[in-house]
């Protein structure tokens, strides 16, 4: 399936497996409705890959899709394939409990369980496996440290995690996804309801975790995206309304030489 887009980007050709994911020819239904269409993107491991573009492009759509999580709120269908480290997730043989303890995710808005921090963080890990209290209380802790809120909560743990701020209460969304060791963390927005103090400790968070994770990360954010991704993936609609990714290339190339004038102009806030 070929866009009429002569300057859409020819992925690179690598073995898959070597790709933390890997999406061909994909296009998103909902129901009838046609969201995305034909995107191909590669996504390298131990890099962040930001996602950009204007509203109702299809980029929480799209990375809705790389771990199912978009069929458990919908009636959302693909057609194409995305493949994680060389797996297609949409096969018949796929366990999607497996798929999305290996593949987490973070959204927009803090969703913390109304139960204590403690119990947040190792909802995932009691659901998973039956670890010793001394396990579990290692395990919390080390998720914890790793998204930069243990000294904060360490003196509180049994409180509810509802008492947290906005900023605290994302980390601890962070940590609880940390907790069950996933390979690839997908991020929808997860500053867009921050303050510019939390959303720095996000981004320093984001960083720090990318040593043992790969991060895709949706924002809205320009100048989040130029600090803190490697690579950039531009989604825009066509005429239709129809979303498509338009461009896909090291972030320091798309902010400072995009290839496509469409990219260009997003960037440069032209239109979006």
């Amino acid at each position: 399936m070929h866009s009429s887009n002569s300057s859409k980007p020819t992925p690179t050709p690598l073995p898959t497996p070597d790709l933390a994911l890997c999406a061909r020819g994909v296009d998103v239904y909902y129901g009838t409705i046609k969201v995305l269409e034909d995107v191909s993107l590669d996504v390298y491991p131990g890099k962040v890959t930001a996602i950009i573009g204007p509203s109702g492009c299809g980029k929480s759509t799209f990375i809705k899709a790389l771990n199912r999580i978009g069929e458990l709120e919908s009636n959302m269908r693909i057609k194409g394939e995305i493949q994680f480290f060389g797996q297609n997730i949409y096969s018949q043989r796929v366990n999607l409990n497996r798929l999305r303890r290996q593949i987490g995710m973070v959204f927009q808005k803090p969703n913390p369980f109304p139960m204590s921090i403690y119990d947040n963080v190792a909802y995932g890990v009691r659901v998973f496996s039956r670890p010793s209290r001394s396990v579990l209380d290692e395990l919390v802790e080390s998720a914890l440290t790793d998204a930069a809120l243990w000294n904060e909560v360490k003196d509180s743990l049994t409180k509810s995690a509802l008492s947290l701020s906005g900023g605290q209460q994302q980390r601890l969304c962070i940590a609880r996804s940390l907790a069950i060791k996933p390979r690839v963390l997908l991020m929808d927005e997860p500053c867009s309801a921050l303050d510019p103090i939390a959303t720095l400790k996000i981004e320093e968070l984001i960083r720090s975790l990318q040593q043992e994770l790969t991060i895709v990360i949706v924002t809205h954010n320009m100048q989040q995206a130029a600090r803190i991704s490697d690579r950039t993936a531009f989604f825009s609609t066509d005429e239709s309304q129809v979303g498509r990714l338009i461009e896909t290339d090291a972030t320091a190339k798309i902010f400072g030489a995009a290839s496509h004038s469409r990219t260009r102009d997003y960037i440069e806030g032209r239109f979006g």
